[in-house]
């Protein structure tokens, strides 16, 4: 169990989610006064010098992690991942784009891109509540469509695409929830976009990668502040500075891990020893089919809503924190994102199996 005598349990939240530590006392030594500014990070300028070479090094930070070239553009917006689920095809639906619909953030995303053009429903799994990942061979591709979406990671059912998809249009990824938690084939995307909640700062901003040849694409005409172009050009307007200043400290905390492969190799290890743990149980059963399952995100059951209830309420006096599972589905959900330390799993699996030991 953790040292709970700073007030500070392990904290499984799916959203927003655990930063590092370090980050996080970091940000309160820096929080009065940012360096000599006489003020703090949240008081200065965003045309200022100082604010400037925050989002400056995030950016470089970012380059560096992902192996991002020249030509892609990085963004921090606000407006959360639900905000780009219809700036996207604002920008980019002309005749026709294809949508993977695999959980709750996919359906409402192509619903709000139905609403401004066609949007091609291509492969879903919503028939079995969304506890698989289709199979390639299933998807009804159009090869002349814009681009093809898909939601990487599914928080609410605990589903993740193992690899980027194939396709012979440019990728559109909502990563929220998986992003810099493992490398993907960057020559597959045209658009990236991640709210940083879940695995890269506080609320506030949106991270969108575009890259330059996908960005010529988008249509004339768009709002102003909705048209990608706008932000390409030039600081349009206040970025969610605080976040942005968080976010580049997680990149940094994040590159002395050893960057995002070696944070990967974690991450699998953290959702294999949970995935094992549940499939030697016959207490407890996962959720998601195993060759779909997350490594961000585990859900699973219990016998009966009591017991998950009960099992739920000790994991908190245990200094285990937000196991509960999403809303509309319930159950138990980990979330172990970059910032879970692996002992932080751990100490959920002792309690798991002693809570089985006295429960089941």
């Amino acid at each position: 169990m953790p040292d709970t005598s700073s007030g500070r349990l392990y904290n499984f939240s799916a959203g927003p989610g655990a930063l590092p530590v370090e980050v996080i006392q970091a940000v309160r030594a820096e929080l009065p006064v940012y360096r000599k500014t006489g003020a703090s990070v949240m008081e200065i300028s965003h045309r200022s010098e100082e604010y400037i070479s925050i989002e400056a090094s995030a950016r470089a930070l970012l380059r560096r992690l992902m192996g991002l070239e020249e030509d892609w553009h990085i963004l921090f917006l606000g407006g959360g991942a639900s905000m780009q689920f219809h700036q996207v095809p604002l920008n980019f639906l002309t005749h026709s784009a294809d949508y993977l619909v695999t959980g709750t953030w996919a359906r409402k995303a192509i619903a709000e891109a139905a609403k401004l053009g066609h949007a091609r429903k291509v492969a879903s799994s919503e028939d079995a509540n969304f506890s698989y990942i289709p199979v390639r061979d299933t998807w009804d591709l159009n090869p002349d469509s814009v681009y093809l979406h898909f939601t990487s990671n599914n928080t609410v059912y605990g589903t993740q695409f193992r690899e980027s998809p194939k396709a012979s249009v440019p990728l559109v990824c909502d990563a929220s929830s998986d992003f810099l938690s493992r490398s993907i084939e960057l020559n597959r995307y045209g658009l990236i976009y991640a709210g940083a909640q879940k695995n890269l700062g506080p609320a506030g901003a949106t991270i969108i990668l575009i890259k330059d040849n996908f960005l010529a694409r988008r249509k004339s005409g768009l709002p102003t502040m909705l048209d990608y172009g706008t932000h390409t050009a030039k600081c349009f307007n206040t970025p969610p500075v605080f976040a942005v200043y968080v976010v580049e400290k997680v990149l940094r905390w994040l590159e002395d891990q050893g960057g995002i492969r070696a944070i990967e190799a974690v991450n699998s290890r953290k959702a294999a020893l949970l995935y094992n743990t549940i499939d030697a149980s016959g207490f407890y059963h996962g959720t998601a089919a195993p060759d779909s399952r997350s490594r961000m995100n585990v859900t699973f059951r219990l016998p009966n809503a009591e017991l998950e209830n009960q099992f739920v309420d000790e994991a908190r006096d245990g200094g285990l924190l937000a196991l509960k599972g999403h809303r509309s589905v319930g159950g138990i959900r980990a979330s172990i994102y970059n910032a879970c330390p692996f002992a932080a799993v751990l100490a959920l699996v002792s309690f798991m199996k002693d809570f089985e030991r006295r429960r089941g």
